[in-house]
């Protein structure tokens, strides 16, 4: 039986003047009407400023994990699929669910300080919380150029992380969804545009080893941000290849629907600016303090159903495990 649809809306955003954008290591300021930074905003920095570790503790959560047998078994459906060539990958998940008591920007900015994600984001609005700690680049945009950073391929951060590089499994699990966003990017991109900047590193994230590729291309400049999404979301590395095939299977196999999670969560600017990571490691908070986590992973021909289960809780063990924590 298919859960319940999480409460928060499917699409949020909003319009700001001014936006603080931290480039190569510095921040600058840049407003859409050329207006100066207001005095309330610089005054709100130089408090923040002086609050850094000053901070008390607001929050205390409580998580309960999802029982591992459905998700093992949606595993061996995938695996048939896989074997009988309706598919060659797809990205299974499940969620955790829990509870927070007090303060949603207190858990997100103690997250933030303990874990350093490299695409967190937080929205807020009368329907709740979303606090998103991604490691993952959905699109990157100035002006003409875009590229895409997807993850695929992943161990446990006590382990060698060099195992990945010697991983069949964990290199066709990233190369095929490589090819996915190749693919993806081409519908829009320049003709011949398209290129494989980095292929197959690997990047430290919170409680895991990744290995992460780079794709780039160069969009024509009547291709708005619109139409690159139409052409690339959802995001290649959370759904599967063929795409669509794997969407469609992915509905069947998953208990609860994805709601924020597996989407994308940024912002889109003046000078061509477009910034979205995969909402990945992403906690979606209802006013009343109902929280989930989704977690996942890539289902290949080589995966083994009880190593993908403890991918899944290597994943949510940097949410889940910070202090102040109870896992029920």
């Amino acid at each position: 039986m298919r859960g319940v649809e999480s409460p928060l809306p499917t699409v949020a955003g909003g319009e700001t003047d001014h936006l603080l954008v931290l480039d190569a290591g510095r921040w600058r300021h840049v407003s859409a009407s050329g207006s100066p930074l207001p005095a309330w905003m610089r005054d709100a920095m130089a408090d923040a400023a002086r609050d850094v570790g000053n901070s008390t503790q607001s929050w205390s959560t409580r998580w309960t994990a999802p029982d591992a047998r459905p998700h093992i078994a949606a595993i061996e459906q995938c695996l048939a699929a896989i074997r009988a060539g309706e598919i060659y990958q797809a990205c299974l998940c499940t969620r955790f669910t829990g509870t927070l008591t007090g303060s949603a920007c207190g858990f997100f900015a103690d997250l933030v300080e303990r874990t350093r994600p490299a695409k967190s984001a937080l929205l807020q609005g009368h329907w709740g919380t979303v606090a998103s700690f991604s490691p993952e680049t959905f699109l990157s945009r100035r002006g003409e150029r875009v590229w895409s950073a997807p993850i695929k391929g992943t161990v446990a951060a006590g382990e060698d992380p060099t195992v990945l590089a010697a991983s069949s499994k964990d290199i066709a699990e990233n190369i095929m969804i490589v090819d996915l966003v190749r693919n993806d990017l081409g519908r829009v991109a320049r003709t011949g545009s398209v290129r494989v900047e980095k292929l197959l590193e690997i990047i430290g994230a919170p409680g895991v080893w990744h290995l992460v590729s780079r794709v780039a291309a160069q969009l024509p400049p009547t291709v708005g941000n619109l139409a690159l999404l139409d052409a690339t979301f959802p995001p290649a590395s959370v759904t599967g290849t063929p795409k669509l095939r794997a969407m469609q299977l992915l509905t069947e196999w998953e208990r609860d629907p994805r709601g924020v999670y597996c989407g994308a969560v940024g912002l889109a600017g003046p000078e061509g600016l477009l910034d979205l990571n995969v909402a990945i490691r992403t906690v979606e908070i209802t006013p009343d303090g109902s929280m989930a986590l989704g977690v996942g992973g890539g289902i290949t021909a080589d995966s083994d159903p009880r190593r993908e289960w403890q991918e899944c809780l290597d994943k949510a063990a940097s949410v889940i495990n910070a202090h102040p924590t109870l896992l029920g």
